[in-house]
């Protein structure tokens, strides 16, 4: 559970590289700005990872299922992923597995309803924590459609634990992810901002399947 598939995407103000007129001496304190909002867009992504991983050890000691590191390898790239005793019931299994998908879509709503105009401010923190949930939820979805990865990946559990093929759950990861990137460059588009609260939601409910 809790594998990461993370492409960093640096926005235009966190990128290094500064543009500068030919032959001129490089602008030391633009390139000191440049570095500050590159670690900040970097920690922003390093703190949406630790809050999906936050979302699925808050309900594995709810539920009491003994949560622990294993080490896990995506491949040839040895990593690790948050399990808990297996055995659960559907209705916990789901929302264990759910939750940091759970938490990436929450913060990205408030992102985007507090801050509408996210794409044009100079935010590198949240950026980061914006781009970190949308790639990952991304990749997952990609993972999901393959049928690959690790056994403890997120959407084999959600999948398992409902009863349905693991491509529909990649589908549903990926769409509210989809839906806030178009939110962030069309921040006017009220189709998809009910769009992408309709599949959160929609995530929410299916605990209920069984």
């Amino acid at each position: 559970m809790a594998i990461v598939v993370f492409s960093t995407v640096f926005l235009p103000e966190a990128a290094l590289a500064q543009n500068s007129p030919a032959g001129a001496p490089p602008d030391s304190e633009s390139d000191e700005h440049a570095v500050a909002d590159t670690a900040q867009f970097l920690g922003g992504a390093a703190l949406a990872f630790g809050a999906h991983e936050a979302g699925h050890l808050i309900f594995d000691v709810i539920f009491q299922t003994n949560p622990r590191i294993t080490p896990v390898h995506f491949g040839p790239i040895p990593f690790f992923a948050v399990t808990h005793d297996g055995g659960q019931p559907a209705r916990i299994e789901y929302t264990i597995s759910s939750a940091g998908f759970w938490v990436q879509e929450a913060s990205n709503e408030w992102l985007l309803t507090a801050r509408p105009s996210l794409r044009d401010e100079h935010a590198p923190l949240a950026k980061g924590l914006f781009a970190f949930n949308v790639l990952n939820s991304v990749g997952y979805g990609i993972v999901a459609f393959a049928r690959a990865g690790p056994y403890e990946r997120d959407t084999r559990g959600m999948a398992q634990s409902i009863g349905v093929a693991e491509p529909v759950i990649g589908a549903m990861v990926m769409a509210p992810a989809l839906l806030d990137a178009y939110r962030y460059y069309r921040p006017d588009s009220r189709w998809a901002k009910w769009a992408s609260r309709a599949v959160k939601a929609g995530s929410v409910l299916l605990v209920f399947k069984r």
